[in-house]
């Protein structure tokens, strides 16, 4: 069970780590700026929705960390990112990976879950 005590202290580290006022918190996790202010003075509990989009913004607040103070925070660097593995691509009019396939399309996905698509002439 999460100690609602021990979350706000939490909460309060995470807006201090990222200089951040509890209006530019709300903006940033996307939550009305009331839903902070009633966490932080002890009114609402966290909602699971709530408690996932903080994880999900900051990648330096672990979960287990924010909910019952087991880790640390930040996130320990140490764990591996994941890297985009980059095909070689040749400098000829046919754009293929390696001598394999031709390539179709390629798609960048984003953090803020937008994306682009490229398509090779």
């Amino acid at each position: 069970m999460v100690n609602t005590e021990k979350f706000i202290e939490r909460l309060e580290e995470i807006l201090k780590f990222y200089g951040l006022s509890a209006s530019a918190f709300a903006d940033k996790v996307k939550v009305q700026r009331s839903s902070i202010s009633h966490l932080l003075t002890g009114r609402n509990k966290p909602s699971l929705d709530f408690v996932l989009k903080v994880v999900s913004t900051f990648s330096d607040v672990n979960l287990y960390w924010l909910l019952l103070g087991q880790g640390s925070f930040p996130a320990s660097t140490n764990k591996l990112s994941p890297t985009p593995i980059v095909p070689e691509i040749k400098n000829d009019k046919s754009t293929h990976v390696k001598d394999s396939k031709p390539i179709d399309k390629i798609v960048v996905f984003y953090k803020d879950h937008t994306f682009e698509s490229f398509i090779p002439e």
